[in-house]
């Protein structure tokens, strides 16, 4: 078992035991997480990364040293998951209505327990103080010179969780699978061996240009190949040593007549 943060539905952050082969948790009773009601388990700013897969670069090929930029980024590229897009585990995901299907998004969150500023990889990889699963949803789009924010940042497109493990029970992230799932079938597999930048010089990189803070999230990046889903289907991501987040799809308008 290993020892995790989670904040149930209606109760204060809290530790304990989850088994993140099966994604149980000990409660005093052991069940499944999916049979628990959750809120997310972080509350900071949540940053995300583009083109950090050596998949993504090699997807792009000649594009990438087209104007305007002509070659790969120096640096990494980031854009924000404004809060309107974070929720918890088994909560569901409004589908604008006028959007078909998006892409499901696997991503490694790396959680900063104290504040990096023009750190080095050193000092970065000290600061990481846990780590959780975030579906980093995306509205399809080809828009490869452009912030991402209208794709990235519909309501709920950025779930998180079901908890955090603590970083000293996953000394090397690089060593992690990630899958995608897309009514319980897996539609994706990829290791965090193929990032760019691993997390440490990801997060020592980001700091040179913004300040990281306590309680902050910042995704490691999003493999190319993932599945799409749409309205009615149920997606999950799943990554080995940490746990499983799943979440049901559901159109925008009824979710706003439910809400109402």
């Amino acid at each position: 078992m290993t020892i995790a943060t989670m904040r149930p539905r209606g109760r204060p952050l809290l530790r304990a035991s989850v088994d993140p082969s099966d994604n149980t948790v000990d409660l005093g009773v052991v069940r499944p997480a999916s049979r628990l009601q959750w809120d997310r388990p972080v509350t900071g700013a949540v940053y995300g990364c583009l083109l950090n897969f050596q998949c993504e670069l090699d997807q792009l090929g000649e594009r990438i040293h087209q104007p305007p930029y002509n070659g790969p980024p120096t640096g990494p590229v980031v854009y924000v998951k404004t809060p309107n897009t974070h929720i918890a585990s088994g909560v569901p995901v409004p589908i604008p209505d006028d959007v078909r299907q998006v892409r499901v998004g696997p991503a490694l969150g790396v959680l900063i327990g104290e504040t990096l500023c023009r750190a080095n990889a050193d000092q970065a990889r000290s600061a990481i103080v846990g780590y959780t699963v975030v579906n980093d949803i995306t509205v399809p789009h080809d828009s490869l010179f452009r912030q991402p924010l209208k794709h990235k940042c519909r309501d709920g497109f950025c779930p998180i969780g079901p908890w955090l493990v603590d970083a000293d029970d996953l000394p090397d992230p690089a060593t992690l699978t990630m899958r995608a799932y897309v009514n319980g079938e897996c539609r994706h597999e990829s290791r965090l061996d193929q990032l760019v930048r691993p997390v440490a010089t990801l997060l020592a990189d980001i700091s040179d240009f913004t300040s990281l803070y306590p309680g902050d999230l910042v995704l490691a990046g999003v493999p190319t190949g993932t599945p799409l889903a749409g309205a009615g289907d149920t997606v999950a991501v799943e990554i080995d040593g940490i746990g499983r987040l799943e979440n049901p799809l559901v159109r925008e308008t009824d979710w706003q007549e439910s809400a109402s």
